[in-house]
């Protein structure tokens, strides 16, 4: 039977088919979805951990417990895991261990742009890179295959266009794969410099054999067809150009690390002209340079951002594109904006109006720094609020961090952020932490995390308390606040600046788009209204500017109730059922 599935939903599928017993993942998009599929089976145990490192542990704990185990990640989430993968490199496995990994060109969700190629590069384990959702699954289980057979975890990679695009793939049943007998066996995985350095040794054996696999796998194909122009792709990468240049020759690589020799020197030799294209980074590219094949890659093609049919057909044959006819008048820019009674707007409306610093984090509320709330002053990775902010403190002196905050989601905090605060107790700082305790885990589509209180099954389970967990850090100064309550939020904000001593506010409201929520009825304006626009600094989206004054959209408000703490001439009144 075949299925129309996402390129995500594939992976699973194939992690399933191939027996795996264990998952363990943080949602990080375009990744989500994996973890999110394979907990439907129930044959596999699926969790969210923490983080990514966490999740990777796992994962070789239960390969090295002789169970198919997988993690998967966004390129970013590979850094924070990088540190049990290089290691993972060394023991080798027992069960097999798979880590997909979705890349994310053109960041549309993303703070950075990483290849995550080198990873698996400068970790020397295999990478395969499938190019539709049948090649998803189909490359799901050799993976696994690989794994057991070279003693080695396997990275699968995806970027976003292969892990949210559909296609055909042709289900098949699960294989029983038996557990694998645990031995205890310290020299294997057990790595002291003792036991780790005869390791080393193996991998770069390992490597070897995997390279000269690479020269005839069917993993690598080739396909010849017009002998004047010879493409070199992987991946979505491959689809473009496949559809640009249909008639070219074509070396479509599905494993990208390691490279092949002799099967790239054979395919450049019987083409006019050979082309290397890769999104992002020139890894095929350097490759085939370095070892005498004439290509041509960068001089061509940009390091930046996603590719196209278009772009490529334009860059070989000087092609214009093809544009959709202009709009009669000009099309508005949309940014993503804060959703329609979102629990975050009233914190950042307070920072705002304080005129504070804030070092912020990585999630929805990434969005506090578009106008008109314009709060957010930093943004590097998963955690960085808490630690930069000490940081500032430490650079510039207390009376610095009397002007900033901290700002990150529970989350957030529970991936990175607690060892933050730590550093801050630790180190005598005064930084104040504003934890943005929505209920979930929100700008990668709803997922619980150990705030909740639910797995990622749907199970009830032990909920972590913030508040004990920030007092059990050293933190004296823990308030739980309602961000709505405006003028209540923004005294205790400014009291707790003001500490000399850390201190935790937990804005705790649920995010507007789960149940949890209780939203009910729409605003309106009336006639009270005296165009003052304080409303409108909100950056409410359900709010707009008319020529006679604002507007509030009953089709996109929720009801929050957020907007009339705002108004100061009672203008905005509830219209339907009372919250």
């Amino acid at each position: 039977m075949k299925k129309l599935m996402l390129g995500n939903e594939a992976v699973a599928r194939g992690a399933y088919e191939a027996g795996v017993r264990v998952a363990a993942s943080y949602p990080g998009t375009p990744s989500t979805e994996i973890t999110e599929f394979v907990a439907k089976y129930d044959e596999v145990y699926a969790e969210w951990a923490p983080n990514e490192k966490v999740a990777v542990e796992v994962a070789v704990g239960a390969s090295i417990a002789g169970a198919r185990a997988m993690s998967c990640m966004k390129h970013v989430g590979v850094n924070v895991a990088a540190d049990p993968l290089f290691t993972a490199s060394y023991t080798g496995v027992n069960g097999g261990l798979v880590l997909c990994v979705a890349d994310d060109p053109g960041m549309h969700s993303s703070q950075n742009e990483q290849d995550s190629r080198h990873y698996a590069r400068a970790a020397k384990v295999p990478m395969l890179e499938p190019a539709d959702s049948g090649e998803c699954k189909a490359f799901m289980k050799e993976a696994f295959a690989l794994s057991e057979a070279y003693d080695t975890p396997v990275f699968l990679r995806l970027t976003t266009r292969v892990a949210h695009s559909q296609s055909l793939v042709e289900m098949e049943d699960r294989a029983d794969v038996p557990l694998k007998d645990y031995v205890k066996d310290a020299p294997k995985y057990a790595m002291v410099p003792a036991n780790a350095r005869p390791k080393h040794v193996l991998v770069e054996q390992r490597m070897a054999k995997l390279a000269e696999m690479a020269e005839t796998s069917p993993l690598n194909r080739v396909e010849m067809g017009d002998r004047s122009v010879g493409i070199i792709a992987a991946g979505i990468t491959y689809q473009y150009a496949k559809e640009a240049m249909p008639n070219a020759s074509f070396l479509k690589l599905g494993m990208v690390h390691p490279l092949p020799t002799k099967l790239i020197l054979d395919f450049v030799s019987q083409v006019d002209t050979c082309y290397v294209m890769e999104e992002l980074d020139p890894v095929i590219e350097t490759h085939c340079k370095a070892i005498g094949a004439k290509v041509i890659g960068k001089e061509k093609f940009t390091l930046l951002g996603e590719y196209s049919a278009n772009m490529i057909r334009a860059v070989l044959t000087g092609e214009v594109p093809q544009t959709a006819g202009k709009a009669d008048e000009p099309v508005p820019m949309r940014p993503p904006v804060l959703c329609p009674g979102c629990s975050h707007r009233g914190v950042f409306y307070v920072l705002k109006k304080l005129g504070l610093r804030v070092s912020g984090d990585i999630g929805c509320y990434s969005l506090g720094g578009s106008a008109p709330l314009s709060s957010i002053d930093t943004i590097v990775c998963m955690g960085a609020s808490v630690s930069g902010a000490l940081g500032m403190e430490k650079a510039r002196g207390a009376d610095f961090s009397r002007g900033t905050v901290a700002v990150l989601g529970d989350s957030t905090f529970l991936h990175s952020g607690i060892t933050g605060l730590m550093d801050v107790v630790y180190n005598k700082g005064t930084t104040t932490t504003i934890i943005l305790d929505n209920s979930i885990t929100g700008m990668t589509g709803h997922q619980d995390n150990p705030a909740t209180g639910f797995t990622i099954k749907g199970e009830p389970t032990r909920q972590v308390d913030l508040v004990q967990l920030c007092h059990a850090v050293g933190v004296d100064r823990v308030v739980v606040a309602d961000p709505f309550e405006l003028k209540e939020f923004e005294r205790i904000v400014k009291e707790e600046v003001a500490a000399e001593e850390p201190s935790v506010i937990i804005a705790q409201r649920p995010c507007a788009l789960i149940k949890k929520a209780h939203y009910t009825g729409s605003y309106r304006i009336n006639d009270k209204c005296k165009n003052c626009k304080m409303c409108m600094k909100l950056g409410c989206p359900a709010i707009s500017l008319t020529e006679s004054g604002p507007v509030i959209d009953e089709t996109q408000c929720v009801g929050c109730g957020l907007c009339p703490h705002v108004c100061p001439f009672g203008a905005i009144e509830r219209v339907g059922d009372a919250q």
